[in-house]
């Protein structure tokens, strides 16, 4: 049995979204490398139109891929960043407290016209529930990142950034939007995507999430590249950057890996610091310019005294 790709999503120029290869090509147009199994899996959840929820440590490139997978495609990006107390008034949706306050003022000197002829209490009552039901209308409501998403008509991606910094209330809530693309709003019903957004999830695994929201995405971990891929995407991140260099920052920066860090760099650490280098007109490592930058490296004081007497053995370590 064969599933034909869904028409929500729009075409990518030049059919990035034909084949993963064609999309690890597309993703590297716009500045992001990714592995085969990193694009499988945007692959995936474009065509599937499932939810991706992807995990790793800070820094490995997750917010990046739907920044990039935004840029690709031509679509919107509605980013909801998550936090402790996060709720419902402020991903979905507020009422315009102040302007249904300022219709009030305005309403209220005509209310007595408007129920000066009403011949009962009942026939005045079901006026005022019909100026009622007014104020609870899409004009008095101020849309929030999720409702966005979702009244998109040509779709856009929806990157819900650190999930695992929310509470588990707020991501019991979030399953009806994986799961049907919709919302229920009590005062309106329910909300229906005309497109589905492309959902990103990232997590950097503060805190386990439920079962319930893992089984409704697909899932990836980007994991710390290896040297080779490493260098492609300083290359891409970089440019001008010289091949030696690449090598041999590289390097160093696997070599610092191995060693037990309180926070080793990621890969946005070794962008910076390429970029550092490459600032202060640097073409090769050398003990004393690794250690007036090893905190762009290194975020911890205790991690860089480690570090610092070990420079030069880790500069002369070969790569592997």
């Amino acid at each position: 049995m064969t599933i034909s790709p869904p028409t929500a999503l729009k075409p990518a120029p030049d059919d990035h979204l034909g084949s993963v290869d064609s999309l690890i090509s597309g993703l590297a147009s716009v500045g992001y490398i990714a592995s085969r199994r990193i694009a499988t899996a945007v692959y995936m959840a474009v065509h599937l139109q499932k939810p991706i929820l992807v995990e790793g440590s800070a820094g490995v490139g997750k917010t990046e891929l739907a920044l990039s997978t935004s840029a690709l495609l031509g679509l919107p990006l509605v980013r909801m960043q998550c936090y402790e107390g996060l709720d419902e008034s402020k991903a979905l949706y507020e009422w315009k407290y102040g302007k249904q306050l300022l219709y009030t003022q305005i309403l209220k000197d005509r209310m007595g016209e408007a129920l000066a002829d009403a011949p009962d209490m009942d026939a005045a009552m079901k006026r005022l529930h019909g100026v009622g039901d007014l104020f609870y209308s899409e004009e008095f409501l101020e849309p929030r990142p999720l409702m966005k998403a979702l009244k998109e008509d040509d779709g856009c991606v929806l990157l819900i950034d650190e999930i695992d910094k929310s509470d588990e209330a707020f991501e019991a809530f979030l399953l009806e939007v994986l799961s049907a693309y919709q919302v229920s709003i009590p005062e309106l019903g329910v909300l229906k995507a005309k497109t589905p957004p492309l959902v990103f999830l990232t997590s950097n695994n503060v805190r386990d999430l439920g079962d319930a929201l893992k089984r409704r995405c697909l899932h990836l971990h980007i994991p710390l590249p290896d040297a080779a891929l490493e260098q492609k995407i300083v290359a891409s991140r970089v440019p001008g950057i010289e091949a030696k260099l690449t090598q041999e920052l590289v390097g160093f920066v696997q070599s610092l890996r191995t060693l037990d860090l309180r926070k080793a760099p990621s890969i946005s650490e070794t962008v910076d610091w390429a970029r550092a280098l490459i600032l202060l007109n640097a073409s090769s490592l050398d003990g004393e310019v690794v250690r007036d930058t090893l905190n762009v490296l290194l975020k911890f004081e205790q991690d860089i005294e480690a570090v610092a007497p070990q420079v030069v053995e880790l500069i002369r370590k070969p790569l592997v």
